[in-house]
């Protein structure tokens, strides 16, 4: 196969019929970077997590799935022409979103009711976009007036719907399970029939905050079944890191790496309600 590129997380190979292989690695992305080392069973987690979800939602909006590869890693699908817009959802305030409520009470331009706290409910699920940035660089959030500009109102409003519609089919199944979807972003792009369709990965830890929710208490970081342990180690007094100062994390302690693969295969595990098996 054709080796066509190498992301934070994803590697992605073109076969001889033009279609392609798509293999979730172990690798751990936080604040931009790569981080060392990798988390065991993670790839074929997400990926077996993805392909759960891409079934779940198959009346709200199209996938990319051909077929589960040979390998629990990965996935063989048709190519999409990618959307240029990260189509983000929020039915709770926490990570970048609570950022922007706390500096000027809106998210991509959304204002919300003042008093709100981390971990906040929203009164609605809103659409948050931001900017698909290159690798090594951050996304920034956008309007969604910014979004009509960049692709025009038609498609802007698409994108908004099949965002919302699957934040809200997710945070339905979720809930069912005793587990609050608070965000998740997902990726849009046309098939060759011009068909506006849903692809790379959808409602995993990577993409997704998870909580518990006989856990959840606004006011305060929330316990999660995603990379925000991470995050929140890496900003600790115990990580030793400054974010600002631009040098890179430092290593991941190993009950760290354990600790974050338990969490990634409990969020498989209560949502699907079957046991992960590599």
């Amino acid at each position: 196969m054709k080796h066509l590129h190498s992301g934070k997380v994803r590697d992605l190979y073109e076969t001889d019929e033009g279609l392609l292989l798509m293999v979730a690695s172990d690798r751990m992305s936080a604040f931009d970077y790569i981080l060392e080392p990798a988390i065991p069973d993670k790839g074929a987690i997400l990926t077996q997590m993805s392909l759960w979800w891409f079934d779940q939602l198959k009346d709200v909006v199209p996938n990319h799935v051909v077929a589960p590869g040979d390998d629990p890693r990965s996935v063989l699908c048709r190519p999409l022409k990618m959307v240029q817009v990260e189509c983000v959802a929020r039915g709770y305030l926490a990570g970048g979103g609570l950022n922007e409520y706390r500096a000027d009470g809106t998210v991509s331009g959304v204002r919300l009711p003042e008093g709100l706290e981390d971990g906040s409910r929203l009164p609605e699920p809103i659409f948050t976009p931001s900017t698909k940035a290159p690798m090594g660089q951050h996304d920034e959030p956008i309007s969604y007036e910014q979004v009509e500009a960049e692709v025009g109102a038609e498609l802007a409003a698409e994108l908004r719907r099949i965002t919302l519609a699957v934040y809200t089919r997710g945070a339905e199944i979720a809930r069912e399970r005793g587990i609050i979807l608070a965000d998740t972003k997902i990726e849009l792009g046309w098939d060759t029939d011009g068909v506006l369709t849903l692809g790379d990965e959808v409602l995993t830890p990577d993409s997704s905050r998870f909580w518990p929710a006989d856990e959840w208490q606004p006011g305060r970081s929330q316990p999660s079944f995603d990379k925000q342990y991470v995050r929140d180690w890496l900003l600790s007094p115990e990580s030793g890191w400054d974010k600002a100062s631009g040098n890179p994390p430092p290593r991941l302690p190993d009950h760290v790496v354990e600790r974050t693969r338990q969490r990634y295969l409990e969020a498989y595990e209560r949502v699907t309600g079957s046991s992960f098996s590599g």
